[in-house]
């Protein structure tokens, strides 16, 4: 896990550049900061974004902050390698052989599969359970992007509340000095700056963020369980990367549609389950 130096670089240029660009025009700095402006414009949107989300689903908020401003190694080939390692020792000993790898391996979905196939589970209960644990863990992560996206919507609307605070203040005081109500105006339109430029420059890129390394997450734990599957059923280490091959692209890029068409056919299958079910 490191720090994910475009979220964050991105973020601060982005805010530098606005600022930097207000300065060029003759602009002061510290006209740009507003206490009462910010108040409205965050507290509104955190209330608004309370409303549509249970107090369980909120305290996953600072998780998925430290989710967004990180990034973990995202390398299909070497999971590939890894997973024809297994193969390979599974092949060569016995599947009991993979139980020190389960120790030593720093993925929890890999060690639980590992412990399956050490367990001599049934192949096709095996892919249930890890199929359940990769759509539990896709859904919880587009849950988490939804809440910022939510926060992207409210945060312009409690800007416009703000400046449409700021200029009802600035019309009860039209019989004051002419000096101050311009600068009165120029303060309830921070309000509005707040609102577009958090929701543009933070919220929104935020769930864009989570969504995209959701998508790389579910590519990785897709070759996880196929490769578990195939070595569970004894297939060759050679065969079995020709196979995982197939789930990436020559290049070793992920193909986001394949992940996307994968969560959505696990989906697809868990609803019908239901419906049988019921």
């Amino acid at each position: 896990m490191r720090l994910d130096v475009t979220a964050i670089g991105g973020i601060i240029f982005g805010v530098l550049a606005l600022v930097a660009g207000f300065v060029l025009e003759g602009g002061r700095a510290g006209a740009l900061v507003q206490g009462t402006a910010a108040l409205i414009v965050f507290g509104g949107t955190i209330g608004a974004t309370a409303v549509s989300f249970s107090i369980d689903e909120l305290k996953k908020v600072p998780a998925l902050f430290r989710m967004g401003l990180t990034r973990k190694k995202f390398d299909p080939i070497v999971l590939i390698d890894q997973l024809a390692r297994y193969a390979d020792i599974a092949r060569r000993q016995q599947p009991l052989a993979l139980e020190p790898e389960i120790e030593l391996t720093q993925d929890e979905f890999l060690g639980k599969g590992l412990q399956l196939i050490v367990d001599n589970a049934d192949p096709t209960l095996m892919r249930q359970m890890l199929e359940s644990d990769i759509y539990a863990r896709y859904s919880q992560q587009k849950m988490g992007a939804s809440i910022f996206e939510q926060a992207g919507g409210y945060a312009p609307t409690m800007g416009i509340v703000g400046t449409v605070m700021g200029l009802v203040h600035v019309l009860g005081e039209l019989s004051g000095n002419p000096n101050n109500l311009a600068a009165a105006i120029g303060l309830a339109f921070i309000a509005t700056l707040y609102g577009v430029s958090s929701a543009n420059l933070l919220w929104l890129p935020m769930a864009t963020n989570l969504k995209n390394k959701a998508k790389h997450d579910l590519l990785m734990r897709q070759i996880s369980l196929e490769g578990l599957l195939a070595i569970s059923e004894g297939m060759a280490p050679t065969l079995l990367k020709d196979k995982l091959m197939t789930i990436i692209r020559p290049s070793g890029s992920p193909a986001p549609q394949d992940a996307v068409q994968g969560a959505q056919t696990m989906s697809g299958e868990r609803k019908a389950g239901t419906q049988e079910a019921s």
